[in-house]
């Protein structure tokens, strides 16, 4: 999130899509409903399904699933048409006054440089023209033909609104009436904000679907402002915070890109030189990754060795490690071990048979969760498995639940607190922090006399957390804030941080949250002096504890507020720096006299807001461009090419057709369950609630299949097929998309065959793809029949 939970009662507007925060994200209703009843907020619910969300919004606007680009681009379309952007921070604050390449083009659904047989581009003429001293070519009045703001009208200008209510399904009088109403954000004084969720990003195109909504905010204004921004809304009380800390395949703490076995990074001095930009706040990139390499090695790590930087794993140029990835390669019997904290894949990964089948091909494995999970018992007959046929070793270890250990937590919102210990675990379940400890102290001392080279990662590895069965969870908090080793003293925060060797910190976004002066667990004062809902001392905000990410962009292009009541920083003439309510996330003494005072987005090289993205920084286009999900009923009605043209399929075989598979199916949360089920499958007063698996049925669709609530059918497409219990509701109903009426079913994903209440997996049927840049499964939007069951 830009902004944060509080700061969503500071709204004019919130256009929810791909989200259902009243049922799955409860806290956000709180503020939501302050804004709407204090102040007269509007919400916006856009869901293929009339949700609780909905029933409390202003607007519920209906759409086909995985069209969310067609949408907002003809929400874009629109307000460029109509003139309704805020242009004093569209000209001052994005590149749209920034002249594109000659040779860039745009032509029936495919960017310049695309090649059909390696299915990728050619990231070339996706950039700026230039003069003879390697300046980007400007045009200030944004009327050159071939500045962003030009080319993303010409881009966006196909997405009419009869064209796009064809493409969705929305109905042509509701999708207006939310576009004016969202538009209306764009006056001075009025902030909207965009929350989505899994809704928006589990798609072929989910990348370029938020894309769409960071292009819409920054049209308005909307980006850096109390009420406003793009705001994620995790699923999990610190996902996060697994995120923050290098859970990512392709990261190390921090998002700083994790080095990569070639060339570009065959050492770290050519790593810094390849990763590292001129300009833009990740020019401090080595002060940040040298203090993490300091973490890692501590006093092994000096000058002279690169501070250990070839012991840090280096990823295979051209293996993926995403989560498809992972288990493609163990269906080749690449891989031979695999350690789960808290997954469950054979009931929350996409094509779950495909991956029941690939962790037969496992060695062993090591399972932590609370419960025993389908996937610690895949290689059961009630997995659908052979018990003799499965080599696998699995070892289950019981773990503890979030209220039996203690530690920090990352809300949505970026705001860090202490979580107390509430009661001691049950038998013999530890906290994860625990069981990696306790691995990490027995592989050091395995490999202690080891002289073998490939050794040297583990025997150099800094485990200073004590020697006991329980992690010192206290060093932990301490190494991650970072420490100045020439006084040992905790480091006030990032900005302390050297590429010396003379620093450590094991994530410097979060440096500064437990400083030499106090701690996490002190910052509890319920004081917010700008009645925005800031309150900055209770918790701690990455970074620097700044509450709204972009502040800069609160204030216009002379330092004062936007509108005086939401201010929060603005330029102070006497004092020569920003002041204010929050901490500013700009330079603080960068004054008037000096060009950057108009580059909020500091983490841009070029400090502008990107409405187009230069440089091949997403695979798939410098522009969202509507394509049809994997599986789709109908053909693309703005060009010619059907589906992303550079995701990765990597079973195209398994491919669903509408003849035989004509509806539309949705995978989603209910709020009775948590995510894959374990932990509310297993309490007799939660799983009492839903006790069964179903797949919800709008009431048309229901005649026409001469079924009723409780009838058992068969949803089936070409990966699987369940039998479930059908639930008929007003809650789906069909859309017209093109002239033809379409049908769409839901199915939550919760159950598997473990637990007090049992049933069938719904992610049999989702697709084995996943977004062309993150690899996100495709959950939402894929076909399948559905029939009564004989």
């Amino acid at each position: 999130m830009t902004n944060h939970w509080i700061d969503l009662k500071n709204t004019d507007c919130a256009l929810i899509i791909g989200a259902n925060p009243f049922e799955n994200h409860p806290v956000s209703a709180k503020w939501l409903m302050e804004a709407k009843v204090k102040r007269g907020a509007k919400i916006i619910s856009v869901d293929p399904r009339f949700t609780r969300t909905s029933s409390k919004a202003d607007i519920y606007a209906p759409l086909r699933a995985g069209t969310d680009i067609a949408f907002i681009g003809g929400m874009i379309n629109y307000i460029l048409e109509n003139e309704l952007y805020d242009h004093d921070y569209v000209a001052n604050y994005t590149n749209a006054s920034f002249i594109v390449h000659d040779d860039y083009k745009f032509t029936d659904g495919l960017f310049s440089g695309y090649d059909p047989k390696e299915r990728k581009y050619d990231f070339s003429t996706w950039e700026y023209k230039k003069n003879e001293k390697g300046e980007i070519e400007k045009d200030p009045t944004l009327k050159h033909p071939r500045t962003v703001f030009q080319l993303l009208k010409q881009h966006f200008s196909r997405y009419t609104i009869d064209k796009v209510c064809e493409i969705t399904g929305t109905p042509r009088e509701i999708y207006l009436e939310v576009i004016k109403t969202f538009a209306e954000t764009s006056q001075k004084g009025k902030s909207g904000t965009i929350m989505y969720a899994m809704g928006g990003t589990q798609h072929s195109c989910g990348s370029q679907i938020v894309r769409s909504y960071a292009i819409l905010q920054l049209l308005l204004g909307n980006v850096g402002v109390p009420g406003g921004g793009v705001n994620a809304l995790r699923g999990e009380s610190n996902v996060q915070g697994s995120t923050d800390f290098g859970l990512l395949s392709n990261n190390i703490t921090g998002y700083i890109n994790s080095p990569i076995a070639q060339p570009e990074h065959k050492d770290l001095k050519a790593y810094l030189e390849s990763e590292t930009p001129k300009t833009g706040f990740w020019s401090n990139k080595p002060k940040f990754f040298i203090s993490y390499l300091k973490a890692m090695y501590y006093d092994k790590a000096t000058k002279d060795n690169e501070f250990g930087y070839q012991w840090l794993p280096k990823r295979h140029p051209k293996k993926n490690y995403t989560y498809i990835g992972l288990f493609e390669n163990l269906a080749k019997g690449e891989l031979e071990g695999m350690l789960l904290f808290g997954q469950n894949p054979i009931v929350g990964g996409p094509n779950s048979n495909r991956e029941r089948e690939a962790l037969k091909n496992l060695k062993w494995m090591v399972a932590v969760d609370l419960f025993m999970t389908e996937t610690m018992r895949f290689w059961t007959e009630d997995a659908g498995s052979k018990p003799e046929e499965v080599q696998t070793e699995v070892f289950v270890l019981p773990a503890a639940a979030s209220f039996e250990k203690q530690g920090s937590i990352a809300s949505s919102g970026r705001w860090i607190q202490w979580r107390w210990k509430a009661v001691e675990p049950l038998g013999e379940a530890k906290a994860d922090l625990d069981i990696i400890h306790m691995l990490a102290l027995e592989l050091k001392k395995l490999y202690a006399s080891s002289q073998r080279p490939e050794d040297e990662p583990i025997k150099n590895l800094y485990w200073n957390y004590g020697n006991t069965n329980e992690c010192d969870i206290d060093r932990v908090a301490r190494e991650i804030n970072g420490i100045d080793l020439t006084t040992g003293k905790q480091v006030e925060n990032f900005l302390k941080l050297a590429d010396d060797g003379s620093t450590l910190c094991g994530n410097w976004i979060y440096s500064g949250f437990y400083p030499e002066t106090g701690n996490l667990a002190q910052r509890r004062e319920q004081d917010d002096p700008s009645g925005l809902g800031l309150y900055p001392k209770w918790a701690y905000a990455w970074p620097l504890n700044r509450r709204i990410l972009y502040n800069r962009a609160s204030a216009d292009p002379s330092g004062k507020p936007w509108h005086p009541d939401k201010a929060v920083i603005w330029w102070d003439e006497n004092q020569k720096k920003w002041v204010g309510y929050d901490v500013p996330d700009f330079k603080a003494t960068i004054g008037p006299d000096d060009p950057a005072f108009v580059n909020p987005f500091i983490m841009q090289t070029d400090g502008k807001g990107w409405l187009f993205v230069p440089q091949g920084k997403l695979k798939d286009g410098p522009f969202p461009e509507h394509y049809e999900p994997w599986e789709s009923p109908v053909q693309n009605l703005l060009s010619s090419v059907q589906n992303n043209p550079v995701i990765k399929i990597w079973r195209p075989e398994e491919q669903s057709d509408a003849q035989n598979y004509p509806y539309i199916a949705i995978t989603y949360r209910v709020s009775e369950h948590w995510q894959a089920g374990a932990m509310t499958r297993n309490l007799p007063w939660q799983a009492e609630l839903v006790p069964e698996m179903f797949v919800e049925i709008g009431e048309e669709l229901a005649r026409e299949l001469g079924v009723k609530s409780g009838d058992e059918v068969i949803v089936e497409n070409k990966r699987g097929s369940i039998k479930v219990k059908a639930y008929v509701t007003k809650r789906m109903k069909p859309l017209m998309v093109n002239g033809v009426k379409r049908h769409q079913v839901g199915l939550p994903w919760h159950f598997g065959f473990e637990g007090l209440v049992t049933g069938e997996i719904a992610n049999k049927l989702t697709p084995y793809l996943g977004d062309a840049n993150t690899m996100i499964p495709e959950y939402k939007g894929f076909l399948v029949n559905v029939r009564r069951a004989k």
